[in-house]
């Protein structure tokens, strides 16, 4: 990469971290301290933890649009705005309903489609599959640092504390944004990075990919219902101090962190992806068992959080990937954003739901319900294709130049789609790897690429 390159992708990873952390920090405290808040039950606190997802989920897709209408960096300043809008509302109330207030005005600003398109315009075709997988990485980094720092911090300063701490992450964003990130001098329309509106119904109606989104959905489900219910049992049932949690949260963590590397490597280099995902996926049912099973053995749970920790950072790895290699030519950016709305609709009805099943049945069922569910996900996994090692080819067009899609698929090794979509010059290829032939390809394209 350039140095405007790199300079793009350190600002553009901060932004995005800034923002996530916001959203993450609440999940291992919200359910301790919102006994603090007037009007506080269990499902109020699940509605506060998810309602950031509803909002989310709707408004990412429509604010991609409008960055290509009137710009990146206005929308991404008018999402971030929100964001610190919310959180203030949030520092500011004594009430549960201020909080979920604050919490989907949080949500409102959803600009994480629109940092991705951003980060197309200002880095180079062959740099900007590393780059985007770099800004995604910074969502595992604010997990992370989330579980373990947002105890600490909720500790010391309180909810509104965190939220204060948010908004001023905020404003740091902004100025990142305005002062180091540059203003590409032209929008670069890329299937491969944002959802184009004519792909929509073909997407739609992939099988395959509606698994992908269906798995995403109830990963994201089970997360945010999980979260109801295990603060309050490390604090109450087994008798943990709020100033120890986040050793618990570091320790499951890094270590389930560190015994899910080699199942990456596997499911890459081995090209085992279909077995090491339906194994996540029954790893991550067994999790959520684990922690029903035992909210009285301080052992067995935290062993459970490990368990959990371990399938869902695996599989947040993974699925992506997944999504990528399944995904037809010229509709990753589509698929991304469907797929990123399930994740965000899964993350509110898990919120709402476990805060439900926590107040009419208690939490331990909140468990129980959210491996059950996976276990419909598990038949979903366990029946899906075979994904196969493709991997997305961008072509830049000459001007008028008009690109044959038969004279490719089945007469060029390793090609297996192609699109052109009007407007953008460029033209889409998903090729398989092992069997592609650059040679060929640049004999019936008649010239290099």
């Amino acid at each position: 990469m350039n140095s405007l390159e790199r300079k793009s992708l350190i600002g553009l990873a901060s932004l995005y971290a800034f923002r996530m952390l916001g959203l993450f920090m609440l999940l291992p405290v919200l359910a301790l301290y919102a006994e603090n808040y007037s009007g506080s039950t269990a499902l109020l606190v699940g509605l506060a933890l998810g309602i950031y997802g509803l909002t989310q989920g709707l408004l990412q897709i429509p604010f991609g649009f409008l960055s290509d209408k009137i710009g990146r960096k206005p929308v991404i300043v008018g999402g971030m705005l929100l964001f610190l809008a919310g959180s203030v509302v949030a520092a500011m109330s004594d009430s549960m309903w201020g909080l979920v207030a604050g919490r989907a005005l949080q949500g409102a600003g959803a600009v994480a489609s629109t940092i991705m398109a951003l980060l197309s315009d200002l880095t180079t075709e062959q740099n900007r599959t590393k780059a985007m997988a770099a800004v995604g990485g910074s969502i595992g980094v604010a997990f992370a640092i989330s579980m373990v720092f947002g105890p600490v911090l909720a500790n010391w300063w309180g909810l509104s504390g965190l939220f204060w701490l948010t908004a001023c992450l905020a404003v740091i964003g902004i100025m990142v944004l305005l002062l180091v990130i540059p203003t590409p001098e032209v929008s670069v329309r890329n299937a491969e990075a944002q959802a184009v509106p004519a792909m929509f119904g073909k997407l739609l109606r992939d099988g395959e990919l509606l698994r992908l989104n269906l798995g995403i959905g109830i990963l994201h489900f089970a997360q945010m219902a999980s979260w109801v219910a295990v603060p309050v049992i490390l604090e109450q049932a087994l008798s943990y101090d709020r100033d120890q949690h986040w050793m618990i949260y570091l320790g499951a963590m890094g270590l389930s962190f560190l015994c899910m590397l080699p199942f990456i490597l596997i499911a890459e280099a081995k090209q085992k992806m279909k077995p090491v995902f339906v194994g996540a996926v029954v790893l991550l049912a067994i999790g959520e068992a684990l922690l029903g099973g035992n909210t009285e053995s301080r052992i067995w749970f935290v062993f459970g959080l490990f368990v959990f920790f371990m399938a869902f950072n695996l599989l947040e790895a993974t699925l992506p990937s997944l999504v990528s290699k399944i995904a037809p030519a010229g509709g990753k950016g589509t698929a991304m954003g469907v797929y990123s709305s399930s994740q965000f609709l899964g993350a509110f009805l898990g919120g709402v739901t476990g805060g439900y099943v926590a107040h009419h049945y208690g939490y331990a069922p909140v468990f129980w319900m959210a491996s059950l569910l996976i276990m419909v996900w598990v038949f979903a996994a366990a029946t899906m294709k075979k994904p196969r090692h493709l991997k997305s080819l961008v072509v830049q067009l000459l001007p008028n130049e008009v690109l044959v899609t038969d004279d490719f698929v089945g007469q060029v090794p390793g090609v297996c789609d192609v699109v052109v979509i009007p407007g953008q010059q460029l033209a889409y290829f998903k090729v398989d790897n092992d069997e592609f032939c650059r040679e060929t390809m640049q004999k019936v394209l008649g010239r290099a690429f």
